[in-house]
């Protein structure tokens, strides 16, 4: 993949086409606006003096083709919780991550944790698609998305009871965010979606010019418990962890042992 971002990014305007043309947007919205509140994410994660989890479904990816092939959300869903975890993220993208939008329901029956859905969002339409098919927040990421598109989603996100979590990669993703008062969960992404390669020295760079009384997610490259040992230390109020539990064959004993639980 020359491009991942934009390769990803191609194949989802393409499958919000098709989603239109089956569930009209005023349809969406209707019946998104109309559902019960949402689990609260950023309070499930944003705990004095403690590092969360927010543990990652995910099938496959990329740059690692399928990870899981024993892949059954709602039963790694069960052990995420068992295993302590405060907060669950799933892959809904389906082309390259083979996710699907039902998965969060499943999820939601099974468990009571809240649901963050990852995926590439782009407009309005998918913010009221998220709602719909139960998530409690969604990820928006800086380099997709122009300040005012931003603020859009963001705004509209707020205005469904859903919470958003924002994510970076570099200084100047991280300038344009900083910049906005609707921001209140950032995620900084040690992975480059052009190029999908791992740098763990980007949270080092990142994370002190972030303001103290910001939250801050961590995402990928996060294996060992020295990984997050040295991430708590440093301040962040969670860690998003995927691979590293989608790999292991006994995922609460990896959980346990990275977290230091």
């Amino acid at each position: 993949m020359k491009d991942a971002l934009k390769e990803i990014t191609a194949k989802k305007k393409a499958r919000i086409l098709l989603a239109r043309q089956s569930f009209p947007e005023e349809d969406l919205k209707a019946k998104a606006q109309a559902l019960g509140p949402a689990r609260p994410f950023i309070e499930a994660i944003n705990k004095k003096n403690e590092i969360s989890l927010i543990a990652e479904i995910k099938r496959a990816s990329p740059s690692g083709g399928v990870i899981r092939q024993d892949f059954n959300p709602q039963e790694i869903a069960r052990v995420y919780q068992d295993a302590g975890a405060q907060a669950i993220s799933v892959l809904t993208e389906e082309d390259f991550f083979q996710g699907n939008l039902s998965h969060i329901n499943e999820i939601k029956n099974t468990v009571n944790l809240p649901v963050l859905r990852k995926d590439f969002i782009l407009e309005p339409y998918q913010v009221y698609e998220s709602r719909f098919f139960g998530a409690d927040a969604i990820l928006l990421i800086a380099d997709l998305l122009s300040k005012d598109k931003l603020s859009e989603l963001i705004n509209l996100t707020n205005t469904l009871g859903l919470d958003s979590l924002v994510e970076v990669h570099n200084e100047k993703e991280l300038k344009k965010v900083l910049g906005m008062k609707e921001v209140t969960l950032i995620g900084i992404n040690n992975r480059d979606l052009h190029t999908l390669e791992v740098d763990f020295r980007i949270t080092e760079k990142l994370f002190p010019l972030i303001p103290k009384d910001k939250p801050v997610v961590v995402e990928s490259g996060i294996k060992t418990r020295q990984d997050t040992l040295f991430l708590k230390i440093l301040g962040a109020k969670a860690v998003l962890i995927g691979t590293a539990f989608m790999e292991a064959g006994d995922i609460k004993k990896k959980i346990e042992e990275v977290m230091g639980w």
